[in-house]
């Protein structure tokens, strides 16, 4: 059981990850002890061991006001897995949540979970989505994410930038990506823990509304680089096939074919409604280089 020692007790899954640990910190600053559930909780920091999948004792979130939950297993890579894992552990952790009479219930999805979405990511995401609503919990999709200092997805963009003259670019980087600076995600994500926002029946998109093609933002990232870089079309299906193909040999690779296809199929028209509704505002992207940050 949690030790009431404050009555703003948040549960964060996922507190050690990029985005988690930002929201971690946003919590903090606003004056909230952050509980993180890990599978590896350091001795002493209070931390409750939690593996995505597994059963949650509801009596061990006792005492807690909100639950974040960020927490995503990447290492599945068959649906079957996929949905045993993320969504169904997903699942039980928003019951006992419920059990434990947690108030406040904050699931972060993806911009990629959209009705008709084809990557088995966005897949799960949608199911978890219905889940999380089901146990009255707000549910935000963030489009790609970026901040300081560099992390996650973005972060590989930049590398690629800054270490190669010529970039592979896919049906010539059409893919519309919708932006979320990570301090803008977390401060969202810290007053819906606080109960700001009540749960809606639909997901929230959180993100500047200002589309950037996929190409534009590795021009940017270029620019303010200050280097000058190439493009080579490829085939994406050709190195789709070739990523599935490594995974069937379990072979180690940076990237994932499911990221791919999630890529090659975003919502290019998703919906800033509710985020409109609610006064919502997030600041446009612009890169500063040696200080971007970016997870999808």
């Amino acid at each position: 059981m949690i030790s009431p020692a404050t009555d703003r007790i948040c549960i964060v899954t996922g507190a050690t990850g990029y985005l988690g640990s930002r929201v971690k910190a946003a919590l903090e600053r606003s004056g909230w002890r952050v509980v993180s559930l890990s599978r590896n909780p350091p001795a002493g920091s209070g931390g409750v061991r939690f593996r995505l999948g597994d059963e949650v004792v509801g009596a061990s979130l006792a005492g807690a006001t909100a639950l974040v939950h960020c927490a995503y297993d990447f290492k599945e890579v068959s649906w079957a897995r996929i949905r045993a894992v993320n969504v169904q552990g997903s699942e039980k952790l928003f019951r006992s949540a419920r059990q434990a009479n947690i108030k406040n219930l904050v699931y972060v999805s993806t911009i990629s979970a959209f009705e008709g979405c084809r990557s088995l990511y966005g897949k799960a995401k949608l199911e978890s989505e219905a889940v999380a609503h089901a146990c009255g919990a707000v549910v935000l999709r963030p489009g790609l994410i970026f901040g300081e200092p560099s992390a996650g997805m973005f972060d590989r963009l930049v590398r690629q930038v800054q270490h190669s003259r010529v970039l592979p670019l896919f049906n010539g980087g059409s893919q519309l990506q919708y932006l979320v600076h990570d301090e803008d995600l977390s401060n969202i994500i810290a007053w819906c823990a606080a109960g700001v926002f009540v749960p809606l029946n639909s997901a929230i998109t959180v993100a500047h509304e200002q589309p950037w093609t996929f190409r534009q933002i590795l021009e940017e990232i270029a620019r303010a680089c200050g280097k000058r870089i190439s493009f080579l079309p490829l085939p994406w299906r050709l190195f789709w096939a070739g990523l599935k193909f490594g995974e069937l040999c379990h072979l180690p690779l940076s990237f994932r074919s499911d990221s791919l296809l999630s890529l090659m199929y975003q919502n290019p028209t998703p919906s800033f409604d509710a985020q409109r509704k609610l006064g919502i505002s997030c600041r446009p992207f612009q890169f500063r280089p040696n200080a971007a940050s970016v997870v999808l």
